[in-house]
């Protein structure tokens, strides 16, 4: 072949090149193959361990840690419904407030019929159609609603850019110039570009994706979640007692049992989802402030730098290792208190995570206990189960099964309540 602006020398100097990337280019292969081998070995290693620890448990209730373990070893990285990700569990439904109205699940209930408040009914009626059906009940991942929230909670994230659950007048009018471009319009295009197209992560930010080592390792450190399952529904709701993030006061639980139904949260300032979720909480915890107890208890940290680091963190200034002492979870428990401006009584838990194992707590998670101290409302464990919703729900039927269901406070609260 020849081609008229190569000498002869240019094409030797051309074919020595080429064989010189040939070798390097197989030398590659070489590595990459060997790398694959390794990368294959341990996956086949991981795979007979999953299958020899769900043999272990065959005709038994495997446990949640082994489930996560087994879910781990096939490849999982911690998706909606994989390993111990299980639905929230509630002792109140549509089914007991179908009951209580005297009707048939497929039927409904407008709200001249409805047993409460206006301001209570404004809560359930998830779709606002002024009727409570089966469907405002239904908290699956696959509901309408949840299909809703998840596109929502992206948009949401994508344009949040602080990262604290609150959407500022100013984030919105920047994410719309940025879209828009210089017009003074979007159009599908813009918005669906502006959305969807990720930005490049800033130099030298860790990919926020966890190798299963980093999983393993995170399951027995207690980050990514307790191995103890916490009580039951209906159970006696774990006594406990904690300093308040000031270091000064004490909080004992079951000082407020026989009073008003006491709602637990659970989190973590380096949990990503629940630094954009918690707000949601705190609404919820200022509509019900007459009619139930909030605290939250701060846990040991999901996503510590010594730990399975988020570049996602790093970006939103969230970049800590795990505190080594109490003083130091304690300092860590004031900056996400500040940082997400809670109202909610802040106690921080022990180095032993006593608390946080008790309630299966990390990285986060909500409790509705009754007055009697029973456990009414589990949520599934965070973050996809953190439900401040469906938390809500559960605690205004539980205050509706109360003999005086209050509608005083709930009332004060129902101008806001559709908000």
């Amino acid at each position: 072949m020849h081609h008229p602006r190569l000498s002869p020398g240019r094409w030797t100097a051309v074919l020595t090149l080429l064989l010189v990337g040939a070798s390097s280019a197989r030398a590659q292969l070489s590595k990459e193959a060997t790398d694959k081998s390794v990368s294959n070995e341990k996956a086949e290693d991981a795979a007979r361990a999953a299958k020899w620890l769900q043999s272990a448990f065959r005709g038994q209730t495997t446990p949640e840690a082994a489930e996560m373990l087994i879910a781990i070893a096939r490849g999982s990285r911690m998706g909606p419904g994989e390993g111990w990700f299980h639905p929230g569990q509630g002792r109140y439904g549509w089914k007991w407030l179908a009951d209580k109205h005297g009707i048939k699940l497929r039927e409904s209930i407008p709200r001249a019929k409805f047993a409460g408040s206006e301001a209570l009914f404004a809560r359930l009626d998830r779709n606002k159609d002024g009727e409570l059906r089966a469907d405002d009940f239904d908290w699956s991942d696959r509901s309408f609603y949840a299909q809703q929230t998840y596109m929502i909670s992206f948009w949401f994230y994508r344009i949040n850019r602080e990262a604290d659950g609150k959407l500022t007048r100013e984030e919105w009018l920047k994410f719309f110039d940025e879209a828009a471009g210089g017009k003074d319009h979007l159009t599908t295009t813009n918005l669906r570009e502006a959305l969807f197209t990720m930005p490049p992560p800033k130099k030298g930010t860790v990919p926020d994706e966890p190798t299963a080592e980093m999983l393993v390792r995170g399951l027995f450190r207690g980050e990514i979640g307790s191995m103890n399952e916490g009580p039951k529904l209906n159970d006696a709701a774990p006594d406990f007692t904690l300093k308040a993030r000031d270091g000064k006061d004490r909080v004992h639980l079951s000082d407020h049992f026989g009073k008003k139904p006491v709602v637990l949260v659970f989190g973590n300032f380096t949990c990503g989802p629940f630094r954009t979720i918690y707000p949601r909480v705190d609404e919820v915890a200022q509509r019900y402030k007459n009619d139930a107890i909030f605290l939250f208890i701060y846990v040991r940290e999901a996503h510590p730098t010594d730990g399975w680091r988020m570049g996602s963190n790093e970006e939103a200034g969230v970049s800590f290792a795990q505190p080594r002492d109490y003083g130091e979870r304690a300092t860590m428990a004031n900056r996400c208190g500040t940082r997400l401006k809670m109202n909610v009584p802040v106690l921080v838990d022990e180095m032993d995570d006593r608390v946080g194992h008790a309630y299966s707590g990390m990285p986060a998670r909500l409790y509705v206990i009754d007055k009697a101290g029973k456990v009414a409302y589990k949520s599934g464990r965070g973050p996809f189960g953190f439900k401040p919703e469906e938390m809500e729900q559960s605690l205004v039927l539980l205050l509706l099964d109360s003999p005086k269901a209050p509608a005083a406070a709930a009332t004060k609260t129902g101008a806001g309540a559709g908000k």
